[in-house]
């Protein structure tokens, strides 16, 4: 390893603002030769990535706990719809996948609260949610049931039906004019946070176990939190958002 020692009198300060309470003293600067391998993995912790679990080959089925699901990850798309292939830094992590495991449910106060999604269900869940694993050669993530955002009844987005207490919204298109008349590039136009609900869900769990319906419905055109849910396309083109009713701020008429 090859060092060069700098010391304050060998640089020179002129030009450099002063600032008081701070005394000269010697600067120590190491340079590394590349060609060595070898690397603190302590230092470099908060820089790796971390991959999917891997469940060893000897274990031939995951059964969640709780109001836990197990998903297999749906495949990543490789091609666009014109046909070009993708590098992998260009791929669209998948939100969606088909529910291959469920839990037993939960309990709130004396009331037992079953799974509302059932095997075989193609579904969509929120982008950060859950704990990836490798399994059987496939990727699957294992989460709570509450992390699911919607069912897919179709293939198409503006079908899905929201889970618990999400809301699906249709956003509106964005403006293409300025109040002026002049015309906008897509880098210059505002993300719109206004939209209209297509779909909800059924409602939260109180304490008693018992759903409480949503104060929106579908049809209302809504004002939303503007960073808040996942943002999907639909085949058409259209853009949806899926989120909590909480972050619905207010009904416009």
């Amino acid at each position: 390893m090859a060092a060069l020692q700098l010391t304050g009198s060998s640089i020179s300060t002129r030009g450099l603002p002063s600032f008081q309470g701070l005394r000269q003293s010697s600067v120590s600067v190491s340079v590394i030769a590349p060609p060595r391998v070898g690397f603190n993995q302590r230092r470099l912790r908060g820089l790796v990535v971390r991959a999917a679990t891997t469940v060893a080959p000897k274990y031939t089925s995951i059964k969640p706990l709780g109001d836990r699901v197990l998903v297999k990850i749906k495949t990543v798309e490789e091609k666009t719809g014109g046909g070009i292939l993708l590098p992998s830094t260009a791929q669209t992590k998948p939100q969606g996948g088909e529910v291959v495991a469920v839990g037993e449910g939960k309990t709130i106060g004396k009331t037992k609260v079953d799974i509302s999604v059932k095997t075989g269900a193609q579904v969509v869940y929120s982008k950060y949610a859950g704990t990836e694993l490798e399994f059987n050669g496939s990727n699957h993530l294992l989460l709570k049931e509450d992390d699911i955002v919607g069912i897919l009844e179709t293939e198409d987005i503006k079908d899905m039906k929201p889970m618990n207490d999400r809301v699906l919204i249709k956003v509106a298109v964005a403006e293409e004019k300025t109040a002026g008349g002049l015309l906008l590039t897509e880098a210059a136009k505002e993300k719109p946070s206004i939209g209209t609900v297509v779909a909800v869900g059924p409602g939260p769990l109180d304490e008693g176990g018992n759903r409480q319906p949503l104060t929106v419905s579908p049809g209302n055109t809504v004002l939303y939190s503007k960073y808040a849910g996942n943002d999907f396309k639909s085949t058409d083109g259209s853009e949806y958002i899926a989120l909590r009713a909480s972050d619905v701020m207010a009904v416009l008429s």
